[in-house]
């Protein structure tokens, strides 16, 4: 049995050319035998079969003349989305494999304004997330965060170097070992939320990263359900991949 690049294999199978197969890989839509593959250039079987998860459409929440909200699907970035709309400019990021509300500026005076209320720490967040572990009461996690930004951001908590962050706890749901959570956060730093929650010992199922990895999703289970801005609020439902457990 021989072996080959993963993404000129993806190539061959789905007749596309290398690059949009190597970009496939490195969206995190591609599967084999159940399991996401991480490197586009890594050696695997050449009797691999590959699965291609379809990504859900960008759907527009509300817009007027001053802000845009969008229901951004997982695996997709910030910046691919804001492509999407040339009129607008972001205001939030959300991670590649994090779904829901994104907001974004139409015009440079109420960017000004909105970008004040995320410095000031005035916006509310609220996410959905499904934990390992079993959360049975509220906490927080009031522990600053420092990112190292190279390829791919690496955040992790330093009580030193680190940027102020705090995280807030509720239990929705528990099932087995694992647990339905609401997330309010007051800062906003690079992968905050994964990182309190790993040190919290309840890591984000799908999360590859800083969490639990699943046979049964491919993405980290993480969702912007909640933001509210300059007297404006946005939600967005849960995607299906969070009722596989039971929820």
């Amino acid at each position: 049995m021989g072996t080959d690049k993963a993404y000129k294999l993806l190539a061959i199978q789905e007749g596309i050319s290398n690059s949009k197969a190597k970009e496939l890989i490195d969206k995190g839509v591609v599967t084999c035998q159940g399991k996401k593959v991480l490197i586009a250039r890594g050696e695997i079987s050449d009797k691999s079969v590959f699965k291609i998860k379809d990504v859900a459409p960008v759907k527009v929440i509300f817009q007027d003349n001053d802000i845009l909200a969008v229901d951004k699907p997982a695996f997709l970035s910030a910046s691919e989305v804001e492509e999407m709309f040339p009129h607008a400019k972001l205001l939030n990021r959300l991670d590649k494999e994090t779904s829901g509300v994104m907001l974004m500026a139409k015009n440079d005076e109420f960017r000004g304004k909105a970008i004040k209320e995320f410095m000031d720490n005035k916006v509310y967040k609220e996410y959905v997330a499904i934990v390992e572990g079993k959360v049975i009461d509220e906490f927080k996690v009031d522990l600053p965060i420092l990112t190292i930004k190279g390829q791919t951001a690496k955040s992790k908590i330093d009580p030193v170097k680190g940027k102020s962050a705090l995280t807030m706890v509720e239990p929705y749901m528990v099932e087995g070992n694992k647990s339905k959570i609401k997330v309010v956060i007051e800062n906003g730093r690079t992968h905050q939320i994964r990182v309190h929650l790993q040190h919290a010992g309840f890591p984000i199922i799908g999360d590859l990263q800083y969490g639990k990895p699943s046979n049964q999703v491919q993405r980290v289970m993480l969702h912007s359900k909640i933001t509210k801005i300059l007297g404006y609020e946005f939600e967005a439902r849960e995607p299906r991949e969070f009722y596989h457990f039971g929820f």
